[in-house]
């Protein structure tokens, strides 16, 4: 079969890869989209973005199609099951200009970047099976196992937690936190009084909450100590709500139980909670010549401050101006990846690290005699004012902007 020759080749059309997609695209830069599965795919029904995915949005001229549709979240009202306790965090906002954070459909933001991509850039069902670089000429090879060749100058891995790039690149395996989560969106015909903020109930060694999408849909979530059980459960719906409605849903207030009432079973999902160690970003290999890796395929991390997506949205900006910046210098493309990853690692392991330390917390630690301590943090500490302080220090990143196309 005949070789294809492309000067960018982004792996996977999720969150990272669209949004890379699209920055190339305002920079000028044309690329194919490769994604395994036969159309978008929208596991995990929902997500919050904040106030720094917001900005690279806007950056990637995405923004405007989302807002009006998700009505902006305020505070987080947080309730330790233990003990009936009632903590309100308010969502302040950094500038006049600041969108704010918002509870969106992930499918919705898909489709939303995909819009801006011409016809053909994202090729579905296309799965890579092996990757070879040739140093000489500067150019990597995709293996498809379809049998069809690819070469290109750029390989960008945006292709999810098992990455086949990052594989390649020989990053560390994601590791497991010892958590999983159930998802889903709860459907209320006749609406729901959860209109301004966030629903939060953090227990022993569980976590659950509520974050309404619009007047009539609540996106739920419960993250839990890990059961071996769960394997068995994760591909049944039936069987994963009978486990939240008679195991891990009780002692939930009844808000949550109504929520629990009017799931889309459409929706439902239950994984483990992986991340990539924070020394294994720092010092790992995320790019190597023309490679690279962004998104969950660089630094997945544990949900509990919301920002996978947000994360991932800022890899999107900046490799959009390191390749933009690299096609001004004459097409060094290597140095231009090179640049992207220095800008990003750090970041992507500090918000990892916060990510990883604030479930740990919320859920009470672990077994053993961390637990109250851990208890006693998050009561009288943590919620005071390291919480605060992680969430605004992360929100407020600017990604910067992108060059004008040429």
């Amino acid at each position: 079969m005949e070789e294809e020759q492309h000067e960018i080749v982004i792996v996977g059309a999720g969150i990272a890869g669209l949004a890379t997609a699209v920055a190339l695209k305002v920079v000028g830069l044309p690329c194919l989209v490769l994604e395994r599965s036969p159309e978008l795919r929208a596991a995990g029904a929902a997500l919050t973005l904040s106030s720094n995915a917001w900005r690279a949005l806007e950056v990637l001229g995405v923004a405007h199609k989302l807002t009006p549709l998700y009505p902006a979240i305020n505070r987080s009202t947080i309730t330790d099951l233990s003990n009936g306790s009632v903590k309100v965090v308010p969502f302040s906002q950094n500038n006049s200009g600041d969108t704010g954070i918002r509870s969106v459909h992930r499918k919705g933001l898909l489709e939303a970047l995909a819009e801006e991509l011409q016809p053909g850039t994202i090729r579905f069902s296309s799965r890579i099976i092996s990757i070879d670089q040739n140093s000489s000429s500067s150019s990597t090879t995709l293996h498809l196992d379809d049998g069809s060749v690819i070469k290109a100058k750029v390989v960008i891995g945006c292709d999810g937690v098992h990455s086949v790039v990052a594989r390649w690149l020989g990053l560390s395996n994601p590791v497991h936190s010892g958590r999983s989560a159930i998802r889903g969106l709860a459907v209320l015909p006749e609406g729901h009084d959860i209109k301004d903020g966030v629903l939060q109930y953090v227990g022993d060694g569980k976590r659950a909450g509520l974050a309404p999408l619009n007047d009539k849909e609540l996106y739920w979530y419960i993250t839990h100590i890990a059961d071996e059980r769960e394997k068995d459960m994760t591909a049944e719906p039936a069987l994963i709500m009978k486990e939240v409605t008679e195991n891990l849903g009780k002692g939930l207030p009844p808000e949550f139980q109504t929520a629990l009432l009017n799931v889309d079973g459409a929706t439902i999902s239950w994984a483990p909670l992986l991340f990539r160690v924070p020394w294994g970003i720092l010092l790992g290999r995320i790019n190597r010549g023309g490679v690279a890796v962004a998104g969950d395929a660089m630094h997945p991390m544990t949900p509990e401050i919301g920002q996978g997506g947000c994360v991932a949205l800022e890899d999107a900006v900046v490799l959009g101006r390191c390749l933009g910046q690299a096609k001004r210098s004459g097409g060094q493309f290597a140095a231009g990846v090179e640049s992207y990853a220095r800008e990003r690692r750090w970041r992507a392991a500090w918000v990892v690290a916060a990510a990883y330390l604030s479930g740990w917390v919320q859920q009470g630690g672990s077994e053993g005699v961390c637990r109250p301590v851990a208890k006693w943090f998050r009561r009288s500490i943590y919620y005071r004012y390291v919480h605060p302080w992680i969430v605004e220090s992360i929100r407020g990143f600017d990604c910067g902007e992108l060059p004008a196309a040429e």
